[in-house]
């Protein structure tokens, strides 16, 4: 280069050091992509899925393997039920309480879903027809043991009509229950020991308050059947 002749700037002849942010971009844009794709956006609504919406899927799925093994024993006394009145009575007053669990459990999740809660939204709702007879199953299981227990402790002269009603609704939530058992079978058999399993229970929170709120309705029906066996004898003499 000739004196007189024009420097050019450093800039333009040798290329530009990094600077502190350049580098730091450099160096943190990994961890950045790293982190965002460990963290995706839907990761809250997941969480909610799971400490929400499978709680109650949990404590639903206990609660309908208790009350399938005691419909089944119950369906027995049915097919003989006149030499097996009191072992039907005693199943019946049992099953009350955990028949509340259930229905309490499947009403949040409907009207959950129905009010738009995110979390249960995301999860879903179950099959069309599933949702169709939910509600008449659970009409006609009220219907059922409420006539049946005023079978047993209402006035003599309604005795009548009630056995009708009590049969009637009987065959119907038979028929609607079978569909709904069917249906809701593959959930049951997946969720219902989770709660319940060791190695299970600690992965969503609460395990301990279902187990509880399990039992305690068992104990209480266990204790209106116990109650509630002696009359047997006074209804039958009656009737």
């Amino acid at each position: 280069m000739l004196y007189g002749e024009p420097h050019e700037p450093v800039s333009a002849t040798f290329p530009r050091a990094p600077g502190p942010s350049t580098s730091r971009r450099t160096r943190t844009s990994p961890l950045t992509s790293t982190v965002r794709t460990s963290h995706p956006p839907y990761l809250t609504r997941d969480r909610l899925v799971r400490w929400g919406v499978e709680a109650n899927e949990r404590l639903t799925g206990s609660t309908a393997l208790v009350l399938l093994v005691l419909l089944a024993i119950e369906g027995v006394t049915v097919l003989r039920v006149h030499s097996l009145l009191t072992l039907h009575v005693f199943v019946g007053m049992l099953l009350i309480p955990p028949v509340l669990v259930k229905i309490s459990s499947t009403t949040w999740r409907f009207a959950r879903y129905y009010i738009g809660s995110p979390e249960y939204r995301h999860k879903g709702a179950p099959p069309i027809a599933l949702r169709v007879i939910g509600p008449f199953v659970i009409v006609l299981t009220v219907v059922l043991f409420a006539s049946g227990v005023l079978l047993l402790f209402g006035p003599t002269a309604w005795r009548g009509r009630l056995l009708q009603l009590h049969q009637v609704s009987f065959i119907l939530w038979f028929i609607l229950m079978a569909v709904h058992v069917l249906g809701h079978l593959g959930g049951m058999v997946r969720l219902s020991t989770k709660d319940w399993a060791r190695r299970t229970r600690g992965l969503v929170s609460g395990s301990r308050a279902r187990r509880l709120l399990i039992t305690v309705s068992l104990l209480i029906g266990l204790v209106l059947a116990l109650l509630t066996v002696s009359h047997v004898g006074l209804w039958t003499h009656g009737a």
